[in-house]
């Protein structure tokens, strides 16, 4: 099963490549690296999937119920919805990533404290609900009220930054494919995330490697949550439609 979630993968990857110039990480990387990545007993970011599989059934408290209990199995409730993250909340009123709308849900149905961000257990349960859309295009909201934040994003992927004065565009777009520092320049396409990367030795979400970006342009990142970051995710998504949901991927 786990050998054919891999050709699977692999065949949708080269399908793609024949027809769109966009490009995953996961092309960029070596056989032995895809190879872990598809295989399911070989993925260290798998371990993470279990502990968020198992906070899905967790009750959290006597007459309060799991993220099971209210939306059942997450291979069918969940399915699809990874794919159309960053979304319009209207609680919020605004867009919220897949990481923000699962805490919001269990301060609402559990009364629980938010997850912290980054924290193994919000980087387990949310590439524990992302793994059930593996294999779906990303499919952004066609939702009027994202476009603002939409526009503001793609503005930030251009926008020059830091001490470098380099923008996003300049090296995702202009250089993709070239090396730096020994490694391949990748498209930025957010097909896998959470991701696990071997740099980290463990699950990361895409704000982290965005703010890695901006260090490396010596720019002073935004604080963590910041709308900005939302608002390149958008983007980010938008950009990647059609292309598949990877998570959890893994990465150099």
């Amino acid at each position: 099963m786990r050998v054919r979630a891999f050709a699977m993968m692999l065949l949708a990857s080269v399908a793609t490549a024949a027809t769109d110039p966009r490009r995953s990480g996961y092309d960029d990387m070596t056989p032995q690296l895809q190879a872990m990545q598809g295989d399911d007993a070989a993925n260290p970011a798998m371990l993470g999937v279990a502990d968020g599989a198992a906070l899905w059934e967790r009750v959290p408290a006597a007459g309060l119920p799991s993220c099971a209990t209210c939306h059942g199995d997450a291979s069918t409730a969940m399915r699809g919805i990874a794919a159309r993250y960053p979304a319009f909340d209207a609680a919020a009123r605004r867009p919220v990533t897949l990481a923000q709308r699962i805490n919001a849900c269990r301060v609402e149905h559990q009364q629980a404290a938010p997850l912290a961000a980054e924290s193994d257990a919000l980087l387990g349960l949310e590439a524990f609900v992302a793994m059930q859309s593996r294999g779906l295009p990303i499919a952004p909201p066609a939702d009027p009220r994202l476009q603002p934040y939409r526009a503001r994003g793609e503005a930030l992927f251009r926008q020059r930054l830091g001490q470098l004065d380099f923008s996003c565009a300049q090296c995702h777009d202009d250089h993709a494919g070239q090396r730096l520092g020994g490694a391949t320049i990748p498209q930025a396409h957010p097909t896998g995330y959470p991701i696990y990367r071997l740099e980290w030795q463990g699950l990361g979400s895409l704000q982290r490697r965005l703010r890695s970006c901006m260090t490396g342009v010596r720019a002073e990142p935004f604080a963590a949550g910041a709308p900005e970051w939302v608002e390149l995710e958008l983007y980010l998504a938008q950009r990647a439609a059609g292309m598949t949901v990877e998570t959890p991927a893994v990465r150099p």
